[in-house]
């Protein structure tokens, strides 16, 4: 799943190579969308609502896309080799007359009328990254369900969009509790940090080429894939163990001497089976 600011930069990407040119190819690989044809439209521009992106169209039609876990949107220029994967993963075409636009492994793509975008992203909590923030919103959500892991209170994108798996990490680290402590254990003065800090985090990553969040030269992250390697702070070696509801479980890092609170649950014991 990608993060926030990736998508920003997808979106910005988009924004940038088609908003208000006409498009002069148009071709959706989805059997749902296969005989939809835009040509001639104009492009009014990409936007990116959380993890999501809508690309509206004169017409008042939109455009909205996930990139899930390997999806990617792909800008070429007239004359240039697309490189985005094969052929049979390419589910969107959008060209205008100096550059297109290629979506791979598009897991969501679908069409609404802009004026119901909410359908698609009205679920979602105050954007990280956009015109709604708001902060007090964020954490009332947060902390609406106290005994909630607050690992997965973060990724929960209708408590706060845009916080994908590595910020989910790196953030536990940063305000000192592992991913498994209940939320509503937190110190109310840490949790009170969780937004601003959220927020700050992807704002200095949103124009960069590589995330990082440590402010050191030769250390990108501090916990996320860095295990068994030692803590950047304590030497402690860094611990990873999968985190979700089971269907939707993510690989989770922590350090468990620099973080407080519980570690995940062991795994289920196998009783034997004996006969008499």
């Amino acid at each position: 799943m990608p993060e926030g600011d990736t998508v920003w930069q997808a979106a910005r990407r988009l924004h940038d190579a088609l908003a208000g040119k006409a498009l002069i190819r148009s071709d959706f690989r989805v059997p749902r969308y296969a005989t939809v044809d835009l040509t001639g439209r104009t492009v009014l521009g990409t936007t990116p609502r959380g993890k999501h992106l809508l690309t509206r169209f004169e017409g008042g039609l939109t455009l909205h896309t996930h990139l899930r876990m390997e999806g990617a949107w792909k800008v070429y220029g007239s004359d240039e080799r697309w490189r985005g994967g094969p052929a049979h993963q390419i589910r969107a075409i959008l060209g205008t007359a100096d550059r297109t636009a290629v979506g791979y492994r598009l897991q969501v793509l679908e069409f609404l009328r802009t004026g119901e975008e909410e359908r698609a992203v009205g679920h979602l909590g105050p954007d990280l990254l956009g015109p709604d923030w708001n902060s007090d919103r964020a954490l009332a959500n947060l902390l609406a369900d106290p005994a909630r892991p607050l690992g997965e209170a973060l990724l929960d994108q209708r408590n706060l969009a845009g916080i994908g798996n590595i910020y989910k990490s790196e953030l536990c680290f940063l305000i000192g509790a592992t991913p498994w402590l209940p939320v509503g254990a937190l110190p109310a003065d840490r949790a009170a940090q969780l937004p601003g800090l959220a927020k700050r985090l992807l704002e200095a990553n949103r124009d960069r080429p590589v995330r990082r969040t440590t402010g050191l030269r030769n250390q990108d992250l501090f916990v996320y894939g860095r295990a068994p390697r030692p803590c950047l702070r304590c030497h402690t070696p860094i611990r990873v163990a999968d985190q979700g509801d089971g269907s939707r479980e993510r690989p989770t890092y922590w350090c468990p001497a620099c973080q407080t609170g519980p570690g995940p649950a062991p795994p289920p014991s196998r009783r034997t089976r004996t006969t008499n």
